[in-house]
């Protein structure tokens, strides 16, 4: 359901708000459990096997939860647990994060991902939205108060639910900034990506527009259509230009002489003769005209478009005095 205004005349106040404002669509269907997801995280996993564990827990909740970097646990909620898994203290992202046991370096982080069982959650859930002093937000208030009270919350691990493992390390990446989402898209651009894209078994499944081939044309040295270690999509055309280690989205028509590296371009972007693009991210419909040269000078780039703190720079059609306006 998109963004509405459904119970109060306000939007979204955090995430726990965003469910209390849905409330009435879930209980038309009167189901014992919910699974509360986010919407900018990229995994696979496998939410049976949590959902069994979390009646095997007979808990009121539960989390799932991924081992993380103390340097990146402070950008996260941060659990202790007991023998038994049961949460015994939370922290929404602690400037000092409490290492998990036997591991020093690392801490037991939340992942955003949770089971409620159902009549439970809307009792939270009003609770919340009735107290004035709340940010109303799952991580900040309604979890740290339930593990205070004592009920049991319940730690799931997931790597009893990780599909396609790499190296038996699970893959989760919250894609919250500019610079999470480009490196989310290096990592497919890896000779065997932690990301398994190609599992016929467990398949992502998404909107495919019916579009040919990506196509790769002319072969003389120097104008060379070729793309290394990237991902292609269909109705793509390399005309006389190489392309490496970068993702490009369905429709991107790429001309003569450019010189593509680590960059992510989104879907019906025309890029011009002679263009340089390194580390770059570049917002669908775009029209990159001849010559541009971005990633070479970061100063320069700065003063006409956004560069991250990761040195990523960020192209959108506004950027290049460019309107759109159509819709696609």
């Amino acid at each position: 359901m998109p963004a509405q205004q459904r119970i109060t005349a306000d939007w979204y106040r955090g995430t726990a708000d965003a469910v209390y404002q849905n409330i009435d669509i879930l209980r038309r269907h009167e189901r014992k459990y919910v699974l509360v997801l986010a919407g900018d995280h990229v995994y696979k996993m496998d939410y049976e096997r949590m959902l069994a564990d979390h009646v095997a827990s007979q808990s009121v909740m539960s989390i799932a939860c991924i081992e993380a970097p103390l340097a990146e646990a402070t950008q996260l909620g941060v659990m202790t647990v007991d023998a038994d898994w049961r949460i015994t203290a939370f922290e929404e992202k602690p400037a000092h994060p409490s290492p998990m046991p036997g591991r020093t370096d690392r801490a037991l982080a939340s992942m955003g991902v949770y089971v409620f069982d159902e009549a439970f959650l809307y009792d939270q859930l009003i609770r919340d939205a009735e107290d004035s002093g709340s940010s109303h937000d799952f991580g900040k208030d309604i979890i740290p108060r339930l593990v205070r009270s004592g009920l049991p919350v319940h730690a799931h691990s997931f790597s009893d639910s990780c599909v396609n493992m790499s190296d038996g390390v699970p893959y989760w990446r919250d894609v919250g900034t500019l610079d999470a989402y480009w490196e989310a898209n290096m990592d497919l651009t890896r000779v065997v990506p932690s990301l398994n894209l190609y599992d016929l078994d467990w398949p992502i499944w998404t909107h495919q527009e019916q579009l040919p081939p990506a196509k790769f044309v002319f072969d003389d040295d120097g104008r060379r259509g070729m793309a290394v270690d990237s991902l292609v999509s269909g109705g793509c055309i390399i005309s006389g230009s190489e392309v490496r280690r970068s993702v490009l989205f369905s429709n991107v028509h790429v001309e003569n002489f450019c010189n593509i590296e680590d960059s992510v371009i989104l879907p019906n972007v025309e890029i011009g003769n002679n263009v340089v693009l390194k580390r770059a991210v570049i917002d669908k419909r775009c029209r990159i005209p001849d010559g541009l040269q971005v990633g070479v000078d970061e100063a320069t780039d700065r003063k006409r478009f956004h560069v991250t703190d990761r040195g990523v720079t960020v192209i959108v059609p506004e950027n290049l005095g460019q309107r759109v306006h159509h819709l696609r």
